[in-house]
């Protein structure tokens, strides 16, 4: 790997005390939270609420326009990484993060008040998707905004484990949405649920994110960030032809996220209404399946982070490739074969300890990929285009499949995905100790951008 010289506060020697690291993640990854909380309460809830928005059929069917729904917000994710990508690369990251929290505020609002069919026809549906189509946008931008942030903030040698409260965050949001739930199922009636309890979780996220857009107007910017303000990139930050000068970056980041993205969202989204409707479980043990797997999970994602800043992040990330293709089909069959909590229970943290290989440092080893004047945007489009074509769109494919009588092609489907990443992370080059603040490209002045990215990757 070429080393670069290093520019910026980074290469001035200055120790900072530990608590200022601490801090820094700790006002990143709140935010990050409410966020992705936001975003998962619409599948954690969608059992109980998909038959208020459309006429009366078979549940499947709900399930499916409600899926549809959801897909329509990963579609786009692409526009909002473009618009608050480059939003984050010219502005800067708290200029981003404060931005996304906005949007997802408003969003969790309109769901909130949606009526359902009954009551409107089909308006409360053009509200989700409304609502949907914003939250893709904020969560497009949130993602490569919070995972620039995290890597930034970490010293050198800790990058992979303060990158990795990225997805503790997310796991975090999802804990949390959860757990409302458990309370509200123990709390309400099933029938209160269905009509109007639903809506809880959707006000509880617009107000923790008003509270999050106030915190997020104090966070620090990043040194790597302040650095590339006193430089010459000015015109070039954020911009598309300066992904384009990256492609090939770009398309590992699109390729490192395929199999990761459907195989998270098979263990955890989609994952309750597989266990009610193709296992048989009731919906008070799928929801105690998937928090405390979720709980396991979180504790999983530090250690992945802390042993990729030993041994490197292409081994922690063939650990997921290789375990995902081998055991999703029996994982997933497993669970049918056994219909009890507690096996389904077992399965799903066998899967989700692979999948921790992947979310453990996916965001850490993106943001390395690109220099700090397009390090977000340049995540962000490769990023989101994949979690659009593959990851939004898993609960339907499952659905779909099952509804045909094919569900088992689905555990294939994952697999696959997941070994065209581990392709990818057999092939791809270390990233552990690239300099964020020195990689820019006023250190390569008189090279091409895929030459640079050869050296770097």
């Amino acid at each position: 790997m070429t080393s670069a010289p290093s520019t910026g506060p980074a290469d001035t020697g200055e120790r900072k005390p530990r608590s200022f690291y601490i801090k820094s993640i700790f006002a990143g990854s709140i935010g990050n939270m409410i966020e992705w909380f936001d975003w998962f309460v619409y599948t954690t809830f969608a059992i109980y609420f998909a038959g208020q928005f459309f006429p009366k059929a078979d549940t499947t069917a709900q399930l499916l326009n409600t899926a549809a729904i959801f897909a329509v917000g990963f579609l786009a994710r692409p526009v909002g990484g473009w618009l608050l990508g480059r939003l984050s690369d010219r502005k800067g990251r708290k200029a981003g993060l404060t931005i996304t929290v906005s949007l997802m505020s408003f969003s969790a609002l309109l769901i909130a008040i949606a009526p359902n069919y009954e009551t409107a026809g089909y308006v409360g549906a053009g509200m989700l998707v409304i609502a949907r189509i914003l939250q893709g946008l904020s969560v497009g931008g949130e993602y490569a905004t919070s995972a620039a942030y995290l890597t930034e903030v970490s010293k050198k040698d800790w990058r992979g484990l303060g990158g990795s409260f990225q997805y503790i965050s997310v796991t975090l949001g999802q804990i949390a949405g959860v757990l409302l739930l458990i309370i509200l199922q123990f709390l309400l009636s099933e029938q209160q649920l269905t009509s109007w309890g639903w809506r809880i979780p959707f006000v509880v996220g617009t107000v923790a994110a008003v509270a999050v857009f106030y915190l997020r107007r104090g966070m620090h910017e990043t040194e790597a960030y302040s650095a590339l303000e006193h430089s010459s990139k000015g015109a070039q930050r954020g911009t598309l032809a300066e992904v384009w000068r990256h492609r090939k970056a770009a398309f590992l980041v699109l390729t490192l996220t395929l199999g990761g993205s459907v195989a998270y969202y098979t263990y955890t989204t989609y994952l309750t209404s597989y266990l009610v409707n193709s296992v048989g479980l009731s919906k008070e043990d799928a929801a105690r399946v998937n928090f405390i797997a979720l709980v396991v999970f979180l504790f999983l994602l530090p250690l992945g982070g802390y042993i990729s800043d030993k041994i490197g992040r292409r081994p922690v990330l063939i650990f997921f490739g290789l375990g995902t293709t081998v055991f999703t089909y029996p994982i997933l069959q497993g669970m049918q074969h056994s219909p009890t909590w507690l096996w389904c229970l077992i399965y799903t943290l066998i899967g989700l300890t692979f999948v921790a290989g992947y979310s453990s440092v996916n965001a850490v080893v993106k943001a390395e990929l690109f220099p700090t004047e397009v390090r977000t945007v340049g995540v962000a489009i490769p990023y989101n285009i994949a979690q659009a074509v593959f990851g939004g769109t898993a609960s339907y494919i499952a659905l779909a499949l099952r509804d045909a009588g094919h569900e088992n092609y689905f555990f294939v489907y994952v697999s696959v995905c997941a070994a065209i990443s581990l392709l990818t992370y057999l092939f791809m080059r270390e990233t552990r100790d690239v300099d964020l603040v020195g990689k820019t490209e006023t250190t390569y002045p008189n090279r091409a951008g895929a030459d640079n990215l050869d050296a770097r990757i």
